[in-house]
């Protein structure tokens, strides 16, 4: 079974952008941005020149390439990918990341773009999902910290690299900005990747906030024990 497939989770607003962003800077492993998410939204997606348009082909698709060459690809889990679970084969046949971020930093950021949001979206729960698929699987999967991405880059970044079993570099946590072929398909939410040179840390505030909006509270308090018990599992970074 091939483990040049790296794949990596993450709920929307989480930082997974940056990170494809920087794993783009590599040149040894093929990039593929958010394939489930396109075909979720879009009902098709592309795997370097390979046009495919079902959950299954998708997988197919990454395993193929991964044959010949390490792949990586990210994903977010505020879409429902359920032929994911009937797959054995993708869930072993891939080393799975998840990247975690608290949902209380998600809910607003991403409340901020899509305001009719539904609760599924905040998509901690599935990321959780997920995580124990790959687990019965018997894979093994790695957890990240999305703070641990921005506040130690190069420590996380080491520690990823180790663990899927790809050298680390440190010319990869610097790039030139600009919006990316990547991720055209979903451009308005990666406008802070597109501006950005590195990996960083920043700020936003938002009047819509799991403290002042009682709908938003709740998505919160239902995602949360997903988020602590994933926490949980994290790779520890010093």
């Amino acid at each position: 079974m091939s483990q040049s497939l790296l794949a990596l989770w993450s709920a929307p607003r989480s930082r997974s952008t940056v990170f494809f962003r920087m794993m783009l800077e590599r040149d040894d492993l093929r990039a593929v941005h958010e394939p489930f998410c396109n075909i979720a939204n879009d009902g098709r997606t592309l795997v370097e020149d390979r046009p495919v348009d079902s959950y299954d082909e998708l997988m197919d698709a990454l395993l193929d390439l991964s044959a010949t060459s390490t792949v990586f690809f990210k994903d977010t889990t505020d879409c429902r990918y359920d032929a994911l679970f009937a797959r054995e084969d993708f869930l072993k046949g891939a080393r799975h990341a998840f990247l975690l971020r608290d949902p209380r930093e998600i809910i607003p950021s991403y409340a901020a773009i899509r305001p009719e949001m539904a609760p599924h979206e905040v998509g901690v729960e599935y990321l959780h999902r997920i995580h124990q698929a790959v687990l019965d699987a018997g894979g093994e999967p790695i957890v990240i910290d999305s703070e641990d991405l921005v506040d130690r880059p190069e420590a996380t970044v080491r520690a990823y690299c180790a663990a899927v079993g790809l050298p680390f570099r440190e010319d990869v946590l610097q790039w030139q900005p600009g919006e990316r072929p990547e991720w055209r398909q979903s451009a308005r939410w990666h406008t802070d990747v597109s501006e950005s040179s590195t990996v960083r840390r920043t700020e936003r505030s938002y009047e819509r906030t799991t403290e002042t909006d009682p709908l938003l509270r709740r998505y919160y308090e239902h995602h949360l024990p997903f988020y602590e018990q994933l926490l949980h599992r994290r790779i520890r970074v010093s």
